[in-house]
């Protein structure tokens, strides 16, 4: 009898104020964001399917209501961070220049990181907070700083 492997994330929902501005910025991101089929629902969802299957669903928080009775806006600064790989470091220079210069705002310029990528923080519309990393050179790597006190 085989074992499971338990759980397999296959989809992030992310409560959005606004939809369409939410698809404004994935799209300059770079994602192929699809629009609800039918157009009453375009203020209320969209879908990005990404090559491993992964579905990012765009909710309106009116939506997100309608299927999560119990959900509320946090009160924070959204969930963490939704890393995206691209496939070298100077692509992540390259996407952090363009998202920003579109007028997203960044919350970490580009940097070499200690394990071997390089990597950078944007902002979507909402404030969640969006890493694009570059694959890991383990010849790049080198000893962590000290952990936070």
């Amino acid at each position: 009898m085989q074992e499971s492997a338990g759980p397999v994330l296959n989809q992030v929902n992310l409560v959005v104020r606004d939809v369409p501005t939410s698809i404004a910025f994935w799209r300059h991101f770079g994602l192929n964001v699809e629009e609800a089929a039918h157009p009453e629902w375009a203020r209320h969802h969209a879908t990005v399917v990404m090559p491993s299957g992964l579905r990012l669903e765009l909710d309106s928080q009116l939506f997100a209501k309608q299927w999560n009775p119990g959900w509320r806006p946090s009160g924070g600064n959204g969930m963490g961070v939704l890393f995206f790989q691209v496939p070298a470091a100077d692509e992540v220079d390259r996407l952090f220049a363009d998202v920003t210069k579109a007028g997203y705002a960044g919350q970490k310029a580009p940097e070499d990181a200690f394990w071997g990528a390089r990597y950078a923080i944007v902002e979507d519309p909402d404030g969640n907070a969006v890493g694009i990393m570059s694959p890991i050179d383990p010849s790049s790597r080198r000893p962590p700083p000290p952990p936070p006190d």
